[in-house]
């Protein structure tokens, strides 16, 4: 392959570079590596060279994802290490939609311990929490073929030695942090509408040196200092990662649509029911300043504590009588803060009482619309 090599990362361990599509992070000294490679995947001493790659474009790129099924996931590993010359051996690779440009990396540092990790992440169709229906089962290594938008892919280095059951034990905490990440930025899995806790196809490839002459680490747990290293340099580089693929800018998650997506809300949905609610005039006017309701924070925080009030609802962890009210009360609140009349609340929640008992997406909108219009009514 003879596209030019941009150095990304390098330490006296590792080297890291983006050539093309592809993320090449070539281990200068032996290394114990895990990972979900397809082939010399779980834990290995051999791996010389960590890979991760654009496979397709992220949407309707049926073409080349009918060439990987057709190959197989184990001979498109040899093939694609063929492409850039490497052993496919000693090569573990992750493949992903997202674009290598976007590969977000942050090292962490305390006292000799270093973590760093590299992320790719895309999460805009394919977000989804553990325990959601899945979408597919493999069945004597067949699978049903399906195209998934959305994937985080991780490369987690250490400066240390670590044990076996530490290294393996760093996979617990890596995953905790990216759950964190998606937590912070308030994304739902686009199944269950749940916060979300990856993507049905995450990856990672994680390694440390090999030194029979220093001290290995035995544990990677929150509650040592290296797995504090770990959570921290995953957060940051998950974040970070899709800031730049999905434009998660965390400032931009301040907004109802962000909050209420998974639950049927949309610009697409307001728009197209109010247009036969309302008079054009009206409809006019809420369409040249829907941006400015929906990014309102006060707003914001409103949508926010309905899609909390209605996952506690869906999980039976509130009864749902009492979700009603609740949803009820915080729709009214919705609309007195949209309005910015706080002493509107009763009355408004008056209006909102016959959508009491329909779809919850319903009395949201309406809750919308009445506050919109309140706010300019003398």
């Amino acid at each position: 392959m003879t596209d030019f090599n941009t150095i990304l990362f390098e330490s006296s361990l590792a080297i890291a570079v983006r050539q093309g599509r592809y993320l090449i992070v070539t281990l200068k000294k032996p290394h114990s590596v895990i990972s979900t490679s397809s082939v010399n995947g779980g834990l290995s001493k051999q791996i010389q060279t960590l890979v991760n790659h654009q496979s397709c474009e992220a949407s309707g790129h049926t073409k080349q994802f009918e060439k990987i099924q057709s190959q197989g996931q184990d001979a498109y590993h040899h093939s694609l290490c063929k492409d850039i010359g490497l052993d496919s051996l000693k090569t573990a690779t992750m493949g992903t939609a997202a674009n290598m440009q976007y590969v977000a990396i942050q090292t962490c540092t305390f006292e000799d311990l270093s973590v760093t990790s590299m992320v790719t992440a895309g999460v805009e169709g394919n977000a989804g929490t553990a325990g959601d229906p899945a979408g597919y089962i493999e069945r004597n290594g067949e699978y049903e073929p399906l195209i998934q938008d959305g994937t985080i892919n991780t490369i987690l280095l250490f400066d240390h030695p670590l044990t076996d059951s530490a290294l393996s034990r760093a996979i617990v905490t890596m995953t905790e942090a990216k759950s964190a990440a998606l937590q912070e930025l308030g994304v739902r899995s686009k199944i269950s509408a749940k916060i979300a806790t990856g993507t049905g196809t995450d990856q990672f490839c994680i390694a440390s040196p090999n030194n029979p002459n220093q001290y290995a680490t035995t544990w990677t747990g929150q509650h040592s200092k290296i797995g504090e290293l770990i959570g921290q340099a995953v957060l940051l580089s998950t974040k970070e990662a899709l800031r730049w693929q999905n434009g998660m800018e965390i400032s931009n998650t301040r907004n109802l649509y962000h909050a209420l997506s998974s639950f049927g809300i949309s610009e697409q949905t307001l728009l197209e029911t109010y247009k036969n609610q309302m008079r054009s005039e009206d409809f006019n006017l809420f369409k040249k300043n829907v941006k400015s309701v929906v990014y309102d924070p006060q707003v914001s925080a409103n949508a926010y504590a309905l899609a909390a009030i209605q996952e506690r609802v869906q999980i039976n962890s509130i009864p749902r009588h009492s979700g009603k009210e609740a949803i009820l009360n915080q729709c009214a609140l919705l609309s007195a803060t949209l309005a910015t009349k706080p002493s509107r609340f009763q009355p408004m929640r008056e209006r909102l009482i016959p959508f009491q008992e329909g779809p919850f997406k319903s009395i949201v909108i309406e809750a919308i619309k009445i506050g919109f219009f309140e706010k300019w009514d003398d």
